[in-house]
């Protein structure tokens, strides 16, 4: 008999195809002299994981929004300027900008007007996930950058959305509810701050009392030493996974949720929703089968509304137009 597991990996399978168009795999093998591309960048970012692991947030959270922000990865976050992207409320704590700066530099230095800001995010965080112990993936490759990003087009979901709109938020850009539950386990590495999730402590739909989803060890805890109910803890950072595992990639983030310990409400949701539950228990007993699946679910976000051929263009730095 073929396993509910097996079905569900075909079908994801189905909807993550080997056909990218005119991105591809490999796309930059002789583009740039002697040079391989992708081991600069891998280089890079490793480096920089080797004394800041929160790279790997950073660049989750950054491809993310510009993927998902405006859904086209073009790279229209890293403009900067008045009415940007990142002038939008959702993307005022999006790190990671200067990561790819250093990248493009580099880039620029061994073939200029080559490599676009747009492969960069995707080919980084890639490398990033696997520096957190994910497990590698090909990343296509051949995307141009797009020349407007404004914060008016920036469409994200918010941290208390129900399910049902969770699942058509990411059903309208192409993805099943088993993927999306998949592409919220970037939160394995992920934080937020205090002030997001203070009414669920403290104060939850108006009672006076925690959110009775969440467990109540970790409502003690969380309460008592990290987001007390006092102003001067609001922007205390809080890790959406446990301590043991907040920067690996890694499925104990499913496992947490099924205990009630999801930081954010859609996170805690998941686990409780009937259209989501039996997902976060799949992917909770199978560590080596989130990370194959979250790469495909990456390499799928990567490819939303992308600029290929004439279109957009090489940025010569990312953070503006040429």
């Amino acid at each position: 008999m073929v396993s509910r597991a097996t079905i569900i990996t075909l079908l994801v399978l189905g909807l993550i195809t080997s056909c990218y168009g005119q991105v591809k795999i490999g796309y930059y093998k002789g583009k740039c002299g002697t040079k391989d591309v992708e081991s600069i960048i891998k280089g890079i970012v490793n480096a920089r994981f080797a004394y800041d692991p929160d790279i790997v947030a950073f660049l989750l959270r950054l491809q993310f929004h510009d993927c998902l922000g405006d859904k086209k990865c073009d790279a229209s976050l890293l403009l900067r300027g008045p009415n940007s992207e990142q002038t939008a409320v959702p993307n005022f704590t999006v790190k990671g900008y200067d990561l790819v700066d250093t990248i493009k530099a580099a880039l620029e230095q061994e073939c200029p007007g080559v490599v676009s800001c747009s492969d960069i995010i995707a080919a980084a965080t890639r490398d990033a996930v696997v520096a957190a112990k994910g497990k590698y993936f090909e990343v296509p490759m051949g995307r141009k950058d797009g020349m407007v990003g404004l914060a008016s087009y920036v469409d994200l979901p918010a941290p208390d959305i129900p399910v049902s709109k969770a699942l058509k938020y990411y059903g309208d850009q192409g993805f099943s509810p088993f993927e999306t539950v998949v592409l919220l386990g970037g939160h394995t590495v992920g934080v937020t701050h205090c002030n997001v999730i203070k009414d669920r402590l403290f104060n939850y739909k108006g009672t006076n009392k925690p959110d009775p989803s969440l467990n109540a060890f970790y409502v003690f805890f969380i309460s008592s030493f990290i987001c007390k109910n006092d102003p001067s803890t609001d922007t205390n950072v809080v890790f959406l996974d446990g301590p043991d595992s907040v920067r690996t990639v890694d499925n104990l983030f499913y496992q947490k949720l099924l205990e009630g310990k999801g930081v954010l409400p859609i996170d805690n949701a998941l686990a409780f929703d009937s259209s989501t539950s039996s997902f976060v228990k799949t992917l909770a007993g199978n560590n080596d089968y989130f990370l194959d699946l979250f790469g495909k679910a990456l390499v799928k976000m990567g490819l939303l509304g992308v600029y290929t051929g004439n279109q957009g263009q090489i940025r010569k730095v990312c953070y503006k137009t040429n």
